[in-house]
């Protein structure tokens, strides 16, 4: 385990559920202080992206909201568990318990998702779709003329609990867990590859749950 680990408090929001409609998920993120996804272990040639995200949680879910700011946009995948990562792409990584295990959440600027479940790289598996469909993400995109950073995206996620297949979690309150967030772009004119928390690693690896952050859900 590493030593310089980031700390994400995370709030609850007793009003916000997971079939709550847009607006009220909007609500709920209103008051927070975004997050920054500012490290770029592996150092590209391009302009870095800017990226901010906000996490709550309530009585049935966790909630994300992503910002992203870039010189290009990919958005080709529509299929569950598509290799999102190789367009403009977000990911959550999290565990709760065992260590090295860990889900991982990845989305395009379409909200397209990919989600599994393993330890470290090895024996990992995609999550079944009958699970992923209970993932909800709000997906907008603008575009800036004039801007070196013209592609603006915004995406919201709503993971509920019972997603999380191998647990049975009930509650969050008081939990702490580690994770990371991510913003990545495979197959972009100017690959990137930002994290939450630094990673150091020869050659970009987002799976490495020894370089996770600790997140506490208060």
């Amino acid at each position: 385990m590493q030593n310089n680990m980031n700390l994400l408090t995370v709030p609850y929001i007793s009003t916000a559920g997971c079939n709550d409609p847009d607006d009220i998920l909007t609500g709920a993120f209103s008051a927070l202080k975004p997050n920054k996804i500012v490290f770029e272990p592996w150092p590209g040639e391009g302009i870095k992206p800017e990226v901010e995200f906000k996490m709550v949680y309530g009585d049935d879910a966790i909630f994300l909201k992503f910002h992203v700011t870039e010189k290009y946009l990919r958005a080709t995948y529509k299929q569950i568990n598509d290799p999102v990562y190789r367009d403009s792409c977000v990911e959550f990584f999290i565990g709760f318990e065992e260590y090295g295990a860990y889900y991982n959440f990845e989305f395009n600027a379409l909200g397209t998702p990919l989600a599994g479940y393993g330890i470290n790289n090895k024996e990992r598996e995609l999550l079944d779709i009958s699970l992923i469909n209970r993932i909800k993400s709000i997906a907008g995109i603008k575009i800036t003329d004039g801007n070196t950073l013209p592609f603006n995206w915004e995406l919201t996620v709503v993971i509920p609990f019972n997603v999380f297949y191998k647990h049975h979690i009930s509650t969050l309150r008081g939990v702490n867990c580690t994770g990371n967030f991510y913003k990545c772009g495979d197959h972009l004119p100017e690959p990137h590859f930002l994290c939450w928390n630094n990673i150091i690693a020869d050659k970009p690896n987002f799976h490495l749950p020894q370089y996770f952050g600790n997140i506490i859900f208060e």
